[in-house]
């Protein structure tokens, strides 16, 4: 219940859902009597969509969460790399019988490097299926025959496939991994997904280092740059606050312990 509750409040939650949901409510009302609050509701969203689409306020709202965990240390040889899903279209893979990368693609290709630079490491691809609905079935087992096309062996892969969010990532990895309290694991995401994700590894009992990849942001510099694609700017802006609506909602569920983690 939990789950399907969480994909509808998410819905919901982004930016760019509500602000159309407002001017198509807006435009509705506009062949009843009440035009001037129609007329107001077109305008409102039209506005918004705009400041959340052209301005920086995208990038002002992710930066925080890039930049709250500095890049890996990888000059000491880890013990395993756990990697969470999402670099893979799994619809996409299916219906086209290839494996199709997206823009969080580092997840798998940083992950690679390093399992090639320490062939000792243990890997875990964490990924299940996270569709409500038009499952193609878990990211993980598409991600172990990328892993293999990139020459790792598959007996150095754990695919867990039951996961669906980055709590269960976390629990479902820490129970595959068994990790011993001497071990170092790494944990491979998106940079900005990254203080959501430690804190779920962290309520899990999973002691684990954050290894941040796929930033989207130059950094502090790019708080003030504006976009020139209304798209790229209200995706940008979804993610960002995607994230923050998440980390509030895990917190106020007791899901986490924190509510904005640090190193």
């Amino acid at each position: 219940m939990f789950f399907i509750l969480s994909k509808i409040f998410g819905f919901f939650a982004l930016p760019s859902n509500v602000l159309i949901a407002v001017g198509l409510a807006g435009v509705l009302l506009l062949l009843t009597r009440y035009r001037r609050l129609a007329s107001w509701l077109v305008v409102t969203s039209l506005v918004l969509i705009a400041v959340a689409g052209l301005s920086p306020l995208g990038n002002a709202l992710i930066l925080p969460l890039e930049q709250r965990f500095p890049p890996c240390d990888a000059s000491r040889a880890p013990d395993g790399i756990v990697v969470l899903g999402g670099a893979i279209s799994p619809d996409i893979s299916v219906a086209r019988g290839a494996i199709v990368l997206n823009e969080a693609a580092e997840r798998i290709t940083v992950a690679v490097e390093l399992a090639r630079r320490y062939p000792d490491a243990r890997i875990i691809f964490s990924g299940g299926s996270a569709a409500l609905i038009f499952d193609q079935g878990a990211e993980a087992a598409i991600a172990v025959r990328q892993f293999e096309a990139l020459g790792i062996a598959r007996d150095r892969i754990t695919a867990e496939e039951q996961s669906r969010n980055t709590v269960e990532n976390a629990v479902f990895s820490r129970l595959l991994a068994h990790p011993k309290p001497t071990e170092r694991w790494l944990l491979i995401t998106s940079a900005f997904h990254m203080p959501r994700a430690i804190a779920a590894f962290r309520a899990a009992g999973f002691p684990i280092e954050a290894c941040p990849v796929d930033w989207r942001t130059r950094g502090p510099i790019d708080a003030t740059r504006p976009f020139w694609s209304l798209g790229d700017g209200l995706s940008r802006t979804d993610s960002a606050v995607h994230e923050w609506v998440g980390l509030l909602a895990y917190r106020l569920t007791g899901k986490t312990a924190e509510l904005f983690p640090q190193p």
